[in-house]
């Protein structure tokens, strides 16, 4: 979770995406963002000993899942299963920031950009577009979707 100061409160917070298969989108989000699955509550050794003592039925436990940093810097993500697929456009995505800034020249960028994308590609993400940089042809950033269909780029 990560905290934040809002008039004059802390408030915690952890990013939710809405999927219908919350153990495959992680299991994506975990390569795209060199995250790990969360470890299980304190007091147990495997996620299956927490569901199993909360008496929680073996057909929900795939309702949801949570991904750390490894370095325990940047926020947690969780993933929650969700009856309804997405039907629109996301208004918040992840940019995943791989080239390295304007000051990288242009060829290293888009060969990284391109090396990111193919590692996802195989991890089962798609490739929705290219976009060029603004009246060029050149590359810019690539506009994809996870395994459900969740926007992101690859900047």
């Amino acid at each position: 979770m990560v905290s934040g100061t809002v008039a004059g409160m802390t408030t915690n917070w952890t990013l939710t995406i809405d999927c219908a298969d919350p153990a495959l989108v992680a299991r994506f989000w975990c390569t795209a963002l060199g995250y790990t699955e969360a470890d299980p509550p304190q007091g147990w050794d495997t996620w299956e000993d927490w569901l199993t003592d909360l008496n929680v039925p073996k057909d929900e436990w795939n309702d949801g899942a949570s991904i750390s940093d490894p370095n325990g810097v940047l926020p947690s993500i969780s993933f929650l299963k969700v009856p309804e697929p997405r039907t629109v456009k996301n208004r918040l995505h992840l940019d995943l920031q791989v080239a390295g800034g304007r000051a990288v020249p242009q060829h290293l960028r888009e060969q990284r950009i391109r090396a990111t994308a193919e590692t996802l590609i195989e991890a089962g993400a798609t490739l929705v577009r290219e976009i060029p940089m603004e009246n060029s042809t050149t590359l810019d950033h690539l506009w994809m979707q996870d395994p459900e269909g969740n926007d992101f780029c690859v900047v």
